[in-house]
């Protein structure tokens, strides 16, 4: 097993620069969301208040940060320590994507001043009020789990130049505590991980069972905390995947094709199993015809289903997983076909009645590809200074 070593390649590239424009041109229209409310920023309206903040930037967001409780639980829990490689980068991912959600609901709160009641003002029969336990816990669960590749890089380096010369010892103290820690109490925080996981990725499909006149049948079922699981956990190991296969050649390494490959073989089990519930589901309760009445959420289902289905058969294959660009393409499948998932269930699933309708504005995208290049900045900036990769 290789150690992890920081990539310390030069920084600032042209692509860190076009990220730091995306999240500048994010940033202005922010600035008039906060000051000058909804209505300067987004098409939101009482009627349509999820937006693609809700449906792309949480939901969406929550699901694809999977790789972390996915790879966790395979390598830690089922001792399969052969995948080690893939789990700094996994919980790394997933870390990103949890703090992002936060941001994200803090945008699209009204009162996003008010953002902290729900440690205070507890409502345990609100599944909102669950979700937003767990994913504070989770994010917090994410952090302590990430510590361990802070404490590797700077215990026994620290030296602080000047007048900080005095901290280099208290420092160097608690990087030891915490690794002392860490090491006995590390298995506790991949358990509370995976629990929690479990907790709120089924809760945001509970959620939507709150809408039984608004949201279309194909969506609309009493399995849905079920099925928002089941496909959260098929989309995880396929962004591990991903988010390797961009790493490779985004910082020209050596590819993991057999590692990739290998852990592949566990995605049509979980896809399997999606699959086989939301068909038994949609024959079980007599709507699965309207997949195919040429209906706009007819149509997107049919093709959210294919995203599913495709990579499923494929991947059985051995030789498919065994080629870097069909298990790339592969897994990009299995992660659109979550996201029409999520986008079919908060919004073209949704029917608020013929006076309304919703089209995201040009300010509400420009704050999601803030969001989007924000993560893939702080993940550049991680990878390059701290040891989540491999050495080579």
């Amino acid at each position: 097993m290789n150690k992890a070593a920081p990539l310390n390649y030069n920084f600032f590239t042209p692509n860190v620069w076009l990220l730091i424009f995306f999240m500048g041109t994010g940033a202005i229209f922010a600035f008039f969301r906060f000051f000058y409310g909804f209505g300067s920023v987004t098409n939101l309206n009482a009627a349509y208040p999820f937006g693609i903040w809700i449906a792309f930037d949480v939901a969406c967001g929550v699901a694809l940060a999977a790789g972390g409780f996915t790879t966790a639980a395979i390598v830690e829990i089922f001792g399969r320590d052969k995948y080690h490689a893939l789990v700094r980068p996994a919980i790394l991912t997933a870390f990103i994507g949890y703090f992002l959600v936060g941001l994200a609901v803090f945008f699209d709160l009204g009162k996003y001043y008010n953002i902290w009641h729900a440690l205070v003002y507890w409502n345990g029969t609100s599944v909102l009020f669950e979700v937003a336990w767990c994913v504070m816990l989770y994010l917090t669960v994410l952090g302590i789990e990430n510590i361990p590749v802070v404490v590797e890089q700077f215990k026994g380096r620290v030296n602080l130049p000047g007048q900080l010369a005095s901290f280099n010892r208290p420092s160097e103290w608690l990087l030891g505590q915490a690794d002392n820690i860490l090491n006995r109490t590390m298995a506790f925080f991949v358990i509370a991980g995976v629990v929690l996981s479990f907790g709120h990725q089924s809760s945001l499909g509970t959620m939507m069972l709150i809408a039984p006149y608004k949201l279309h049948d194909l969506w609309y079922t009493p399995l849905s905390p079920l099925l928002f699981l089941t496909s959260a956990v098929s989309v995880g190991l396929p962004m591990v995947i991903f988010e390797a296969s961009l790493a490779t050649v985004l910082f020209k390494r050596e590819p993991e094709t057999e590692l990739l490959a290998d852990i592949a073989k566990y995605i049509p089990m979980f896809l399997g199993t999606y699959l086989l519930l939301r068909i038994g589901d949609l024959a079980y309760r007599g709507v699965l015809a309207q997949a195919f009445d040429g209906s706009v959420q007819g149509n997107s289902f049919l093709v959210e289903f294919a995203l599913f289905a495709v990579p499923y058969f494929m991947l059985k294959r051995r030789k498919i997983r065994r080629n870097a660009l069909k298990l790339f393409l592969c897994a990009l499948s299995v992660i659109l076909g979550v996201v029409l998932n999520r986008f079919n269930v908060f919004l073209i699933g949704m029917d608020m009645g013929p006076e309304f309708n919703y089209f995201p504005s040009v300010g509400e995208f420009a704050v999601t590809f803030a969001f989007l290049a924000f993560g893939v900045f702080i993940y550049r900036m991680a990878v390059n200074y701290l040891p989540i990769l491999e050495e080579q």
